[in-house]
């Protein structure tokens, strides 16, 4: 996925979730829900996550320099990383502890007629924002020939499985929200809007664990899938004076940015000239067939 696609995802984003934000702080404010006023913390920790991960994606695109000579790639992790760890803090630990703090309070329900007309107009919202998201990550997992849920699960481009997670996350967050408010109002017990209040925290601390772990792996340096792993070897091997790859090494330098190196066989009867040459050709072929690697190294290494 280009940058100017993950960009544009993350705009969106951010944009439904500055609007959806304040319309749910209203609605809780007024009801005096603590399923809603945890939604609205909810979307305050969605809309800093996309600031985060577009100025991740700013920060990560400066081209490369001598004190870095591989690019700025990696650090769009970086603040994708705090995006996950704001999302631990704010959005869940804010929920759970205002959703229990409204079991033990024992307060009667207020009003929620404006919370349910929030909850409707935010469903819809967060369903364009899901839709713009997984329509991009189903155009970039055709391009690699992989099924859209196999392309998410295993992309380096953490901003937009961040938006995607979050939009499903934001989709279950208002069922349970407004499954708690119909409970508290039919039987007058606060429990189910405070339980649903918690849930929506357990919830954000699930999506952002899982945003966190993926992102330490990214930054402590992430091989490829073993599937781009093979297509590389496959290509390499169809060079004609290499006789054998005996081992390779691959990193994501960025959302977009591979680095390959290998060690390879050349044929015994193999000149220098002709080393030389393939080698050349062995980086073409490898740019062509995986336009994200940035960096071909090969080191002529005898069995």
């Amino acid at each position: 996925m280009s940058d100017s696609e993950s960009v544009g995802t993350v705009l969106v984003a951010l944009a439904m979730n500055v609007a959806i934000a304040v319309a749910k702080a209203v609605a809780g404010l007024i009801s005096g829900s603590a399923a809603m006023l945890s939604e609205a913390a909810h979307s305050v920790a969605d809309t800093t996550t996309e600031v985060f991960l577009y100025v991740a994606l700013l920060r990560g695109a400066r081209p490369a320099d001598r004190r870095h000579p591989f690019g700025y790639g990696r650090e769009a992790y970086f603040w994708a990383f705090l995006a996950a760890a704001f999302m631990f803090i704010v959005g869940g630990g804010f929920s759970i502890t205002h959703g229990y703090s409204e079991i033990t309070a024992r307060k009667p329900p207020g009003d929620y007629l404006v919370s349910y007309v929030v909850l409707v107009v935010s469903f819809g919202l967060e369903t364009i924002s899901l839709i713009k998201g997984l329509r991009q990550t189903n155009g970039a997992a055709k391009r690699l020939d992989v099924k859209w849920w196999t392309y998410l699960r295993l992309t380096p481009d953490t901003s937009v499985k961040a938006v995607v997670l979050e939009d499903l996350a934001a989709l279950t967050g208002l069922v349970l929200a407004g499954a708690g408010l119909v409970l508290t109002e039919l039987t007058g017990d606060p429990l189910y809007d405070g339980a649903a209040s918690i849930l929506i925290g357990v919830l954000l601390i699930t999506v952002a664990v899982t945003l966190a772990i993926n992102n330490k792996s990214l930054l402590i340096g992430q091989s490829v899938p073993l599937r781009l792993q093979n297509l590389i070897i496959d290509e390499l091997s169809k060079v004609e004076t290499i006789d054998r790859v005996r081992q390779l090494y691959t990193i994501h330098l960025g959302p977009d940015q591979i680095f390959v190196a290998a060690k390879v066989d050349f044929t015994d009867s193999a000149l220098g000239a002709a080393i030389e040459a393939d080698s050349d050709s062995a980086e073409h072929r490898l740019r062509e067939r995986i336009p994200q690697i940035r960096y071909v190294f090969l080191d002529p290494t005898p069995d």
